[in-house]
Parts: structure tokens; C-alpha cells; sequence
């Protein structure tokens, strides 16, 4: 039966938490969660309970919507908080998904340490999310459907309505003479997930009255498949990564196909943080970037993420930004100096015998420069030139890197590769005054 007593049963089954927050919409399923939690507050150890209403703005009545919340969260004394959000689909963008994104990233943003935010989602949803995944030709990780609880920032996230029928969601509320909003979005068939809760599930239903239950049993054999691949894909990552989060190509060869494609999506979310390739990215990472000539630079890109080889090596990460690398900068070594899309900040710190020498750089105008092919430097302790291209290529720079390493001119001499070396004759030498320019990734508040 659900009461109080379940849901503190569900809840001592997950991590432990010392704030509870409720995404609560307004709609019967938060309701109900919301009202369970409150009806079980005094047993929750002193933990504080939030209910946190997400106002997408979408909808004429959302701010109405939104007032109903505050109303009953004053009713059941539970502390409350509205988050507004910016919800408008870009081109080409599924509306459900842009509303989806953005209050998943509103909520998200209020989890701390030992927060758990907590989602009314039910079997019959993870039946209808199963059903979803299967459309759209999912692995087992999407098959999975919806965990029972995962990591989310500082704290987790749970749903522990999540083995409960929307039958027994609807006998809560009726018994207990529950009020909520009705989004009329929730009727509109035009949403794959509307469609299949109002037209394909109800058939099953019929010929197959437990499909909900069967369904979302599949979604939890699924999740401990996933574990499964999962550990064997963390057991070849440790034989197969390299410093920095990279893949060795050669040792990712020695692999068959199907674990190397189970590896590089472990690499690629846990590791990386990145979005997952769909199967033709997947598939071309393998063979036109690991499988590339290790001379070759390629690249295979998708939404959120990018992998590129250099030599034996597998690279992962965030598209890179737009960057100017014929841009000169003026600086006086005073302040930070930030360079917003590199996401760095270049730092400035008073030395001796390191670093660049104040006495070789006085009255020379400095400026930071980017590589434009061609510059020379004589690395500290090194007796002759040498071009930076070589450096690079000594120093295993990847090349879509190399036009983004700051370089700090003194005139029209190159002083410092920063990151790399000083450059004679502007090294320091023993109990000169220098200073020492270091790369820092930009802060939040893009200074210091």
C-alpha cells in the first residue's frame, strides 16, 4: 500500500541525504510524492524537505501553475522554491526536449552535497520510456530506461515511486482528495511519449494486462546488463588509458569490436562527461580515427563532443571554441589576463632566478600573440634555434592545439611559450628578479 512506511522503506534502500528535494510540477504524480514525504517528514531524521517548482513559461497558465504550487506547499508547510527557466525550442529542436533539458538543468543546479532530489516518475513511466528507447534503436544502456537512483552533482537523484502502477498513484490521490493541474500538453498525441501512453500502451494493455509490469522488469534486467558491461569496460579502460584521459589506439586494437565499441562509450561518458555518439559516429571513430594512419589528424564530431587521434593516441573532448590566432594582446603583466575562449586565464607571479628576467624585459613592449608558422626560439639551457613547429612536435602537442598556447613576445622576439619554456636570452638566471606567466582555466566569474 502506499503511505508513509513505503516510502520511507524506498528511501532507506538509497543513499543517504541530508535534504530531500521535490521536483514538483504541480501535477498529480509530485503531488502525490510530495504529499507522501510531507506525511512522513517527522520520521525523516530532522532532514529538510524542498519542493522545487520549475516554471517554464510555455504555457499561458504556468504562472498560475506555479501559484498553485506555492498554495500547496503553504498548506502541507513544506519550503518551497520557483525556478524560471527559458525553455524555447532552437531550429530543429524537439519543444519537448528543449523543456526537458532545461529543467533537468534548473534542478540539477540547486542539488549540493548530500542533496537528493526526488522524481515522481512510476512504472508505467519507465514502461513507456522502455518502449522509447526501443523506437529510437537503443543499446542497453538506454534500454535500461530510468535508474533508481544516480549520481547528480554533490548528491544524487532518486525515484522511489518508480515500481508503483499509476493505478495506485490515482487511489493515493482519490483517497486522500488530492487537488493538481492538468497540462493540457500531457493530451497532445503529437509528443511520441503522449502517443504511446494514450494510444499504443492502452492496446497492449488489453491483450496484455501486466505490459507496464513486464515492460519495466525488462528495463531492470537491462540496467543490470549495463552494470555488467560496464564493469568489463572499466576493467579495459585501465589497460587501454593513458595519461590525460586518452585511449591508447594500439592497445584499444588488441580488443574485439564489440568491446572496443562498449569501451569508448564508457570512456566517453564516465570518463569524459560527453554526450554518447549514435552507432554511425560509433562506428566511424573506430575506423576513420582509431583506424586512421598514425600521421593522419581525423576527427569525428557530434553534437556536445569530438574525437581526434595524434600518434598513438585517442582524444576526447568538447568542440572547440571558436579562437583568432592572428589576435595580438597588449599586456603589462599586472592583471590576469583573460582569454575567454580559450577558457584560460594567463597568471603573472613574482620569481627569482625563474621565470621570465624583469632586466631583459624593461622598456621592451609585451605582447601574446598565437602561432602563425614560422617562430624561432632557443629553449633555456639549449645553445641554438630551433622552430616552434619541431618544438611542438618534440614536446607531442597535438596540432589542433598548437594555434591556441599562448606566446609571450617581448618586441618582436619570442620570451616564453607558456605552458612549455622560456626562451634565451629571457630566461632568469640565479638571484635575478623574474616573474614566472602561468595558463589557468578561467574561473566562473571569468577573472581570477
Amino acid at each position: 500500500m502506499l503511505n508513509a512506511e513505503f516510502i520511507l522503506h524506498h528511501l532507506s534502500a538509497m543513499p543517504g541525504a541530508t535534504r530531500y528535494l521535490v521536483a514538483y510540477s504541480g501535477g498529480r504524480d509530485s503531488h502525490v510524492l510530495l504529499h507522501l514525504l510531507s506525511d512522513a517528514r517527522a520520521r525523516l531524521s530532522g532532514r529538510a524537505l524542498c519542493a522545487l517548482h520549475v516554471d517554464h513559461g510555455l504555457h499561458p497558465d504556468s504562472a498560475r501553475w506555479a501559484r498553485h504550487c506555492v498554495a500547496t506547499c503553504e498548506e502541507l508547510g513544506v519550503e518551497y522554491e520557483i525556478l524560471t527557466v527559458h525553455a524555447a525550442a532552437c531550429h530543429g529542436e524537439s519543444p519537448e526536449a528543449a523543456a526537458r533539458e532545461a529543467r533537468y538543468a534548473a534542478l540539477a543546479a540547486r542539488v549540493g552535497a548530500g542533496d537528493a532530489l526526488l522524481l515522481a516518475q512510476h512504472r508505467d513511466d519507465q514502461a513507456e520510456t522502455l518502449m522509447l528507447q526501443l523506437l529510437r534503436g537503443a543499446g542497453v544502456r538506454g534500454l535500461a530506461a530510468m535508474p533508481r537512483h544516480a549520481v547528480l552533482g554533490g548528491g544524487w537523484l532518486g525515484r522511489p515511486l518508480l515500481d508503483v502502477p499509476r493505478t495506485a498513484i490515482d487511489d493515493y490521490a482519490a483517497r486522500h482528495g488530492l487537488r493538481w493541474v492538468e497540462d493540457p500538453g500531457n493530451q497532445e498525441r503529437a509528443f511520441d511519449r503522449n502517443f504511446l501512453r494514450h494510444e499504443v500502451l492502452p492496446l497492449l494493455h488489453q491483450r496484455w494486462p501486466a505490459a507496464s509490469a513486464t515492460l519495466a522488469r525488462a528495463a531492470s534486467h537491462q540496467g543490470e546488463a549495463a552494470t555488467l558491461l560496464n564493469q568489463l569496460a572499466a576493467q579495459d579502460w585501465r589497460q587501454v588509458a593513458l595519461p590525460d584521459d586518452a585511449l591508447s589506439v594500439l592497445a584499444l586494437g588488441a580488443l574485439d569490436e564489440a568491446r572496443q565499441r562498449n569501451l569508448l562509450r564508457y570512456w566517453l561518458a564516465d570518463q569524459r562527461g560527453l554526450p554518447l555518439p549514435d552507432t554511425r559516429h560509433l562506428q566511424r571513430i573506430l575506423h576513420e580515427v582509431a583506424g586512421a594512419a598514425p600521421h593522419a589528424q581525423p576527427c569525428v564530431a557530434w553534437s556536445g563532443a569530438q574525437v581526434r587521434r595524434y600518434r598513438d593516441t585517442l582524444v576526447a573532448q568538447a568542440p572547440l571554441s571558436r579562437h583568432d590566432p592572428e589576435r595580438r594582446l597588449v599586456w603589462d603583466l599586472r592583471a590576469p589576463l583573460p582569454l575567454l575562449e580559450l577558457g584560460a586565464t594567463l597568471h603573472c607571479s613574482d620569481s627569482e632566478g625563474e621565470g621570465l628576467a624583469v632586466v631583459r624585459l624593461a622598456s621592451l613592449p609585451l605582447t601574446v600573440r598565437f602561432r602563425q608558422g614560422g617562430e624561432r626560439c632557443v629553449p633555456a639551457g639549449r645553445a641554438h634555434h630551433h622552430v616552434l613547429k619541431k618544438l611542438f612536435q618534440e614536446w607531442g602537442v597535438p596540432p589542433w592545439q598548437r594555434d591556441r598556447i599562448p606566446l609571450i613576445f617581448a618586441g618582436e622576439e619570442l620570451a616564453q611559450v607558456v605552458g612549455y619554456c622560456v626562451c634565451e636570452p629571457f630566461q632568469a638566471r640565479a638571484g635575478e628578479r623574474a616573474v614566472v606567466v602561468q595558463m589557468r582555466p578561467l574561473s566562473p566569474s571569468g577573472g581570477r
